[in-house]
């Protein structure tokens, strides 16, 4: 043992001294990266904030979040690009909003859920003008239980049914949009009745809770 060490003694030092070395660099690296991400979700934050001061305002903060979209995380990029193109669409530029989406859902570096909802609402904003056989299919990954946008993919899913005059492929669906319990109670509630106009069954409206008392009307 003694004659290891002294024979391997130096170059196992100088293993042990690029190692730690190797180590305390990924250690700022890693730091560096998590202060960068910080600021990064800070200066969202704030445009998001500056944007919802009113379209004086929106200007400067589609800029910043132009700017966020292009440095990066692929996720906080994403939210950034998501964001802004957002802004654009309450500015009634539907069109450059729905190709901003597109971009998004198609970047195979964005996490899954960004690109699904990119998707979601590329499709949203472009409902009027695609062929419902397109809507159909874009939105057949997302129009099923169990996924997180299923209640939107859904609805939209049905009434491209109903334009091409399937309602006996548009009833179940809403059926199963207005029994998932998961989906929101607004969407659920226009879902349920456009199955019962088609005559499927929805299950019955909620009604008030135990104890509560119904509201007036006025």
């Amino acid at each position: 043992m003694a004659g290891a060490v002294r024979r391997y003694g130096i170059p196992a030092g100088l293993a042990l001294i690029l190692g730690l070395a190797a180590l305390g660099g990924y250690l700022y690296w890693e730091h560096a990266q998590k202060l960068a991400a910080g600021e990064r979700s800070e200066r969202t934050v704030l445009a998001l904030e500056k944007a919802a001061a009113g379209p004086a305002s929106a200007t400067g903060a589609l800029g910043e979040l132009d700017n966020l979209a292009k440095d990066g995380s692929a996720g906080s990029k994403a939210v950034a690009a998501l964001a802004a193109a957002a802004i654009r669409q309450q500015a009634g530029k539907a069109e450059d909003a729905a190709k901003a989406y597109a971009a998004i859902a198609a970047d195979s570096t964005v996490p899954q859920a960004y690109r699904d909802f990119a998707t979601l609402r590329e499709i949203a904003a472009r409902y009027d003008s695609l062929p419902p056989q397109q809507i159909v299919d874009r939105l057949k990954p997302l129009a099923v239980p169990g996924n997180a946008w299923f209640g939107s993919a859904g609805e939209m899913t049905g009434l491209a049914y109903l334009k091409m005059n399937k309602p006996d492929m548009a009833g179940p669906l809403f059926a199963a949009v207005a029994k998932d319990k998961t989906v929101p109670e607004s969407l659920r509630a226009r879902a349920r009745l456009i199955a019962g106009q088609l005559g499927f069954e929805a299950g019955d409206a909620p009604g008030p809770a135990t104890g509560d008392t119904p509201a007036k009307t006025q």
